[in-house]
């Protein structure tokens, strides 16, 4: 099971708790949505900010966070294919 959220009204005025809640769920545009696990951690998050957000049960598997090289090896790696390509 997935969670969709929605972020349906401004946080502008809201506490820095909250700010940081609505970050939490990956939220950080008026009208971005969010397909997340369906996790009591994320379930209190949404409890906590129920005023700003809305809850969508979908049925299906909430998609894997995309991770990034880290900073040194994707130069490396850009460097590398420089190197070659100036060989060539």
């Amino acid at each position: 099971m997935a969670l969709k959220v929605k972020l349906v009204k401004s946080f502008a005025g809201a506490s820095g708790d909250m700010l940081d809640t609505i970050r939490g769920l990956g939220l950080k545009k008026f009208g971005e949505e969010r397909l997340l696990k369906d996790t009591p951690a994320i379930r209190g998050m949404v409890f906590k900010v129920k005023h700003l957000v809305s809850l969508e049960t979908v049925s299906g598997e909430a998609p894997a966070p995309a991770r990034r090289k880290p900073r040194k090896i994707a130069l490396k790696q850009r460097a590398s294919a420089y190197q070659a390509k100036q060989q060539a």
